[in-house]
């Protein structure tokens, strides 16, 4: 039987350094859409940052709108409020920071992580499959910027909502699709969900808190260096099908601009910054 995060011999480690308050709910449908109500509902409830976690996330949301769900109490799901105090134009970073904030967590157990651009955490595999090669993801980041006037009162900084999906005890059947893969399955020494929770967010709030010293300039805190050498996509060929439609850039991954962008180098030479979009690995 899978144990709960409610456990009272671990109610005490719930209380993570640096964060203002960390709720665990029973089931939520989304823990994103429920902490931007809460928000809106009582920003000076939620300072931040806070986390919102769900035992069982019922119709969880990733990018583009896609839904998921996963087996209660097999997963972490858990949304974190920010209030960044960097320039608007490096929020794109969050969901990068975030993903290296997952490597840095996941890999006290031994496990070798990468991050795929722009939201994904990867695992290494036994075979390829089409866009991931020789990896398998585990974890999933959407950010999600609250509007100003949704904001706390007296902030210049915006509200940011971030949603982390991590699978850790699924087996093979529980995933939702073959690209998937769990910290059990990778051979993670017997995942405790709590534990990697409080992993996940004091790495989050560490990268977070760098990013923020440095202005919002990921080269100036070392982030953009240690993002880089856990990147399985920088380097590689890779077709990126742009956000709305609006085409494909196939080339080479040669490196992210000041906003976390992803900058793809065509085979004419020329140099294209994708912002946003699905991101496929080539052979």
């Amino acid at each position: 039987m899978r144990q709960s995060l409610f456990r009272d011999k671990y109610r005490d480690k719930l209380t993570v350094p640096g964060f203002a308050r960390v709720e665990v709910v029973e089931t939520s449908p989304s823990t994103n859409a429920e902490l931007v109500t809460a928000i809106r509902s009582d920003p000076a409830g939620w300072p931040a940052p806070s986390a919102l976690v769900a035992e069982h996330q019922t119709a969880g949301k990733g990018r583009a709108g896609r839904s998921w769900e996963t087996p209660a109490r097999a997963g972490l799901t858990v949304s974190v409020l920010l209030r960044p105090q960097v320039p608007a134009e490096a929020l794109g970073w969050l969901p990068l920071l975030a993903g290296l904030a997952v490597v840095r967590a996941v890999s006290d157990g031994g496990v070798t992580a990468a991050v795929k651009w722009p939201n994904d955490v990867l695992l290494p595999a036994v075979d390829t499959i089409a866009g991931l090669g020789l990896y398998r993801k585990v974890a999933g980041i959407l950010a999600q910027v609250v509007p100003e006037a949704e904001s706390t009162p007296g902030s210049e900084a915006l509200a940011v909502v971030l949603g982390i999906g991590l699978n850790v005890s699924q087996s093979a059947e529980e995933l939702p699709v073959p690209t998937a893969t769990s910290l059990a399955l990778a051979g993670y020494p017997r995942p405790d969900r709590t534990d990697v929770l409080v992993r996940l967010l004091g790495e989050v709030h560490a990268v977070v808190r760098r990013w923020e010293q440095a202005g919002g300039d990921a080269a100036a805190a070392g982030l953009l260096d240690e993002y880089t050498a856990v990147s399985a996509t920088l380097g590689t060929r890779v077709r990126a099908e742009l956000a709305g439609g609006a085409g494909t850039v196939a080339g080479e991954a040669v490196g992210l601009d000041r906003s976390g962008a992803l900058v793809v180098r065509t085979e004419s030479g020329e140099e294209r910054t994708v912002t946003a979009g699905d991101v496929w690995h080539l052979r």
